[in-house]
């Protein structure tokens, strides 16, 4: 043994060629991760590629198919086509006097024009013109031969449903969604898929994979999100109807930017199966599917296809309750509460005065205007909405670049460990003084806790969430009103800045967590005169965030601006037969 100590002293390097190869390891090392870094780059870039390609051929193979109908269909009057409503189109459907053919190779046309202008589609659905050969020839459908847009999200089979995301990339869903199924059954054709935000986190449209989505009315606003590439489109005469989803003024916001019609069923009266979420456990704010369409009318016909004997049998979960006419159809006078303010957020000028102009034309209709204020909506929006969305820390990002649009809002998200900490330690002080200012210190705190609804479901969800929802329900009825009449968020916003100012969706998202259905009606357009008056724009705070606003919407005139109207629970057509008044009693004073 002893002999072999000189030797094994030999074998020892000394301290230099220690360090040398420790360097040498460590430079390995390095070279490791960066080469698996530039690697996982260049996956994620090909893959984003491929997702454009793909976009790119069904967008030529379309553009192809609609010179071809046009050559062999000269007579075709598009233009008149373009200018029918969604009740005057299904009623020449159905008597012969156009074709499904006709209908959609004009809107095929008009709907490439548009993405060109405004880039509001992620790709056409090319088995549409095959749909054509195989519509039923009985016309039963309430829907027959009517194109209809989908929002990405949406799943349609042999297509990807991305959300934004690249992690959900050459993933095509494997069968249609529910809607989609139902949308066929009723003589629909859906033939083109709208572009979202990334990972459905921003009320602006803009991801990594599609890109930003223009305003119709004003190419350097944004269409609102997260359901903005169905806002675009419409507004843009591209589609008479679509299918969003809302969870937090999802469907309202684009309609709202882009002077169309929204509507966000209560939640559970439209099937979810195969409308894919990002957070599948986030139960704090509901999210629900639903229409967009140029008029309250089609959003109601949309709605009654819909809710038929198909989609109750392909989805049990849902109440079969058929779509009641009556209500809809109703001219009772109704007993209205209205919102100024609530307290947290200030409309900005456009806002408030759609509110005046519609309740006093309310007022003349002869029915019964009366103020409401929101409960305790600082403290809703705290306890539960942030807590509850954000609860995951923007996990749902990894895996790809982060849209410009949303690194303001998810930049909090990249701090490490124990400098999230100690900020949330040393902005907690905030809360008393601001809510809206103690946004970061919120975010910070959740970001190591798991949903909110699985930790504390017992002792904070069941009890404060049911208890606030009653006591909302109670305010109601002491204030003895049908409907409510309130802000709906606007104008368009200048780009990068949905991101930045979140406190405004305290007009939309209360509604998701009350699960109140709410739409959405355009009544007027953003004129000098509001200008001028958001130049004095103070706010309910005067903080950074009442300044970031005005910011948003300066340069607004021309815009459209709407209204929003909301109902109790399950009483989905009494609001949309609200939300049918004002656009008429609109419609009647521009006359």
């Amino acid at each position: 043994m002893e002999g072999l100590k000189p030797f094994l002293q030999g074998l020892m390097p000394d301290n230099r060629t220690a360090a040398l190869l420790t360097g040498a390891a460590c430079g390995v090392g390095a070279v490791v991760v960066v080469v698996q870094r530039i690697s996982s780059h260049q996956k994620t870039m090909d893959k984003i590629q491929r997702a454009r390609n793909r976009r790119t051929e069904s967008l030529d193979q379309a553009e192809q198919a609609v010179l071809r109908y046009k050559a062999s269909h000269p007579t075709t009057d598009t233009a008149h086509i373009l200018t029918l409503s969604l009740s005057e189109l299904t009623k020449q459907l159905q008597k012969g006097a156009l074709t499904p053919d006709e209908v959609l190779y004009s809107y095929m046309e008009k709907t490439l024009h548009v993405n060109k202008k405004l880039n509001c589609c992620t790709g056409i659905l090319l088995e549409c013109f095959d749909q054509l050969k195989t519509l039923p020839s009985n016309k039963e459908g309430l829907l027959y031969g009517v194109p209809v847009s989908i929002k990405e999200n949406i799943e349609y089979k042999n297509y990807d449903s991305s959300c934004g995301l690249v992690v959900y990339l050459d993933q095509p869903a494997e069968k249609d969604s529910v809607l989609v199924e139902v949308l066929k059954r009723q003589g629909a054709i859906p033939f083109v898929k709208t572009n979202i935000p990334q990972g459905l986190l921003s009320y602006d449209c803009s991801n990594p994979i599609y890109g930003q989505t223009l305003n119709p009315h004003n190419l350097q606003k944004t269409s609102g999100g997260s359901s903005g590439g169905e806002g675009a489109l419409l507004g843009g005469g591209g589609s008479l109807l679509g299918l969003g989803s809302d969870v937090g003024g999802s469907i309202r916001i684009p309609s709202s930017f882009c002077g169309v019609c929204g509507f966000k069923p209560t939640t559970g009266r439209l099937s979810s199966q195969g409308v894919k979420p990002v957070y599948r456990g986030q139960k704090a704010v509901l999210s629900s599917p639903g229409p967009l369409a140029k008029d309250v009318d089609s959003l109601a016909l949309c709605m009654q296809a819909l809710l038929c004997d198909h989609l109750f049998s392909r989805d049990p979960t849902i109440p079969p309750i058929p779509f009641n006419l009556q209500i809809y159809q109703s001219s009772k006078p109704l007993r209205i509460g209205y919102v100024e303010s609530d307290g947290y957020s200030q409309p900005s000028p456009s806002m408030a005065r759609g509110i005046r102009e519609v309740k006093a034309l309310l007022e003349q209709a002869g029915h019964t205007l009366v103020p409401y204020s929101p409960l305790k909506v600082s403290y809703v929006l705290h306890e539960l909405i942030i807590r509850g969305i954000f609860a995951d820390g923007e996990t749902s990002l990894e895996g790809g670049p982060v849209d410009s649009s949303l690194k303001t809002q998810v930049f909090p998200y990249t701090f490490p460990t124990w400098l999230k900490k100690t900020l949330s330690l040393l902005l907690k002080p905030l809360v008393s003084l601001s809510f809206r200012d103690s946004t970061v210190s919120c975010q910070l705190t959740m970001l190591e806790e798991i949903w909110l609804h699985t930790r504390r479901e017992i002792n904070y969800v069941v009890f404060f969430y049911q208890d606030y929802i009653q006591e909302t329900i109670a305010y109601w009825k002491r204030c003895n009103i049908d409907v409510l009449l309130c802000p709906m968020l606007g104008p368009a916003y200048n780009f990068l800045y949905c991101g930045k100012v979140t406190s405004v969706l305290s007009y939309t998202i209360l509604y998701n967590l009350l699960n109140f259905p709410a739409g959405v009606v355009p009544v007027s357009t953003v004129t000098v005169k509001d200008e001028e008056e958001l130049k004095h724009y103070t706010g309910c705070y005067q903080d950074h965030w009442d300044k970031v606003f005005k910011q948003a919407v300066s340069g607004g005139e021309g815009l459209p601006v709407a209204v929003q109207c909301v109902a109790l629970p399950w009483q989905d057509e009494l609001c949309l037969r609200f939300m049918k008044e004002v656009e008429q009693l609109v419609k009647h004073s521009r006359k």
